[in-house]
C-alpha cells in the first residue's frame, strides 16, 4: 500500500446523496469564487478607466484575450487532470487521485516557465499588431501583456489547484483561496496603478503587476497546503521529481482537446477584434467590447463556468461510482440555475446599461452608445452561454473533450467569423453586425452542446492511469 494517503476524507454525498444538493454544494462556491474573482478584473478596469482612459481599457481586454488564447491551451491539462480526479475520487482511489495532481503540477511548472514566459515575452509585440491594436493601445498593451506572460506560473498554480480540489469534491478550499487573490489583487492593483506615497504610478501595467504579485503569494500558500495534508488533495514531500509518463499521457488525453478548444474560442475572440478593429470607430467599438463583453457580460460566464466545473465534477465523480442516472439529473440541475442567474443579470443589462458602463468610466457619447447597444444583445446571449457551459462540463466531466472543441470550432468561429467576412465583403461591417454575429454564436453553441450530450456516447468513456508505479520516490 502506498504510503499517500494522507489528507481529509472524499465527501461521499456528492455520489450517495441527493443530486440538487450534490450540485449545490460544489456550485455555489465554485460561484461565487469566480464572481469575486472576476472583481478584481472589474477593479482594475475600473480605475485604469477612469486614470488611464478608454485606450487603457482597450489595452487590458486586447491583452487578456491574446493572453487567454495561450494560457487556456497551457492549462489544458488541468481539464484533463480534473476529469482524472473526479473519476477517482468517485472510486474512492486516494493515491490515484494525488499522483494525477502532482504530475499536473510538475508539468504546468515546465510549460510555464520554460515555453509561455520566454515566448510571450519576445511575440507580444507581433500578437497585439495581429488583433489591429491602434498605436495609442499599443503602448498601453504591451508591457501589460508582457508581465502576465513572464510571470504565468502564479496564476496557473491557482487554477491547478481550484480544479483539482473542486474535482475531487471540495470547493470550498478554492472558494478561499480565490478571496485571498482577490483583496491582495485589489489592494496591489489600487497601489500599483495609482501610486501611493513613495510608489509611482505605473498606470495600465500596474493592474498586471498586481495580478501576478498576488498570484505568486497565493500559490506559495497552495504549495504549502499540497505539502501539510490539509486538503482532500495532498503531497508527500518524497515524492519524485520524475516525470510519470503514463499519467501525462493521460492528462493531454482529456485535456489537449479541451485546450484546442479554448484556443480556438479565444482565437475566435482574437479574431474578432480584427473585425472591431476595422470599424469607423474602431478603438471606441474595442473599448465597448471590452467593458461590455469581456467584463460586465462575465456576471454571467464567471456563474456559468462556475455550474461548468461543478457539474463536470458531479458527472465524473458519479461515473466513477457507477451512477450514470445521478449524472444526468446532475446537469439538469445545473443548468436550470445558471438560466436563473442570466435572466437576473441579462434584465439589468437592458434596465441600467449607462449606469453599469459608467462605473467604468465611459463617459464619451461614442463609446457608451456602442456599450448599451451590445448590452441588450448580451442580454440574450446570457441565456444561451449558460445552458451551453453546463452541458459542456456536463461533456467534459465524462470524459468526452473532443465534442466541444468541433461545437466551438463551428459555433464561435465558422458560423460568428464567416457572417462578418461575407458581410465585411459585402458591405461593410457596422458594430451591430459584430453584435449579432457573437448571439448567433453562442446560440449554435447552445443547441449543439445540448443535442450531443443527449446522444449519450459519454457513458463508455473508460479512465484510468495504472497503478502507482515501483521507484518513483526520492
Amino acid at each position: 500500500m502506498s504510503r499517500r494517503t494522507g489528507g481529509r476524507p472524499f465527501d461521499r454525498s456528492i455520489v450517495e446523496g441527493p443530486v440538487p444538493l450534490a450540485v449545490w454544494m460544489l456550485a455555489w462556491p465554485t460561484m461565487l469564487q469566480n464572481v469575486i474573482a472576476g472583481m478584481q478584473g472589474l477593479v482594475g478596469h475600473a480605475m485604469v478607466g477612469n486614470y488611464v482612459g478608454y485606450a487603457g481599457n482597450a489595452a487590458i481586454g486586447v491583452s487578456s484575450q491574446i493572453y487567454l488564447v495561450v494560457i487556456t491551451f497551457v492549462s489544458s491539462l488541468f481539464t484533463g487532470m480534473g476529469i482524472l480526479v473526479a473519476r477517482f475520487a468517485g472510486a474512492g482511489d486516494r493515491d490515484k487521485v494525488n499522483r494525477t495532481v502532482y504530475q499536473a503540477f510538475l508539468t504546468a511548472a515546465a510549460l510555464s516557465i520554460g515555453i509561455v514566459a520566454p515566448l510571450g515575452y519576445f511575440l507580444a509585440p507581433s500578437l497585439l499588431g495581429l488583433v489591429r491594436a491602434t498605436a495609442e493601445v499599443q503602448q498601453e498593451a504591451l508591457p501589460y501583456l508582457r508581465i502576465l506572460f513572464v510571470f504565468s506560473f502564479g496564476t496557473m498554480m491557482f487554477f491547478m489547484a481550484g480544479g483539482a480540489f473542486r474535482a475531487a469534491g471540495d470547493a470550498r478550499t478554492p472558494l478561499r483561496l480565490g478571496v485571498a487573490l482577490t483583496l491582495l489583487n485589489i489592494a496591489f492593483s489600487v497601489i500599483l496603478i495609482r501610486g501611493l506615497g513613495p510608489i509611482p504610478s505605473f498606470g495600465t501595467a500596474g493592474a498586471a503587476m498586481g495580478s501576478v504579485i498576488s498570484g505568486v503569494i497565493v500559490s506559495g500558500y497552495v504549495l504549502w497546503l499540497l505539502l501539510s495534508h490539509r486538503t482532500v488533495v495532498s503531497f508527500e514531500r518524497g515524492m519524485s521529481l520524475a516525470p510519470d509518463w503514463g499519467i501525462i499521457r493521460q492528462l493531454f488525453r482529456f485535456g489537449l482537446p479541451a485546450g484546442i478548444q479554448g484556443v480556438v474560442m479565444n482565437l475566435g475572440g482574437v479574431l474578432l477584434l480584427r473585425f472591431i478593429g476595422s470599424l469607423a470607430l474602431s478603438a471606441e467599438a474595442q473599448a465597448a467590447y471590452a467593458v461590455g463583453y469581456v467584463q460586465l457580460f462575465s456576471l454571467i460566464t464567471w456563474t456559468s463556468l462556475g455550474l461548468m466545473g461543478a457539474t463536470g465534477a458531479v458527472v465524473g465523480q458519479n461515473l466513477g461510482a457507477g451512477h450514470p442516472e445521478r449524472a444526468v439529473q446532475g446537469v439538469r440541475v445545473a443548468s436550470r440555475i445558471g438560466l436563473g442567474v442570466a435572466i437576473a443579470v441579462g434584465a439589468m443589462f437592458l434596465l441600467v446599461p449607462e449606469a453599469l458602463l459608467s462605473i467604468f468610466g465611459m463617459e464619451d457619447p461614442r463609446v457608451a452608445g456602442l456599450g448599451v447597444q451590445l448590452l441588450a444583445f448580451l442580454s440574450v446571449s446570457g441565456l444561451f452561454v449558460t445552458v451551453a457551459l453546463t452541458y459542456t462540463g456536463g461533456l467534459q466531466g465524462s470524459g468526452d473533450t473532443r465534442s466541444p472543441l468541433f461545437i466551438s470550432i463551428v459555433s464561435q468561429v465558422v458560423i460568428p467569423l464567416g457572417l462578418l467576412a461575407i458581410l465585411q465583403q459585402m458591405r461593410g461591417l457596422e458594430p451591430t453586425d459584430v453584435w449579432i454575429a457573437i448571439l448567433l454564436g453562442h446560440a449554435a453553441r447552445c443547441i449543439l452542446s445540448v443535442a450531443r450530450y443527449r446522444q449519450g456516447k459519454w457513458r463508455d468513456i473508460r479512465v484510468d492511469i495504472g497503478a502507482s508505479p515501483v521507484g518513483r520516490r526520492r
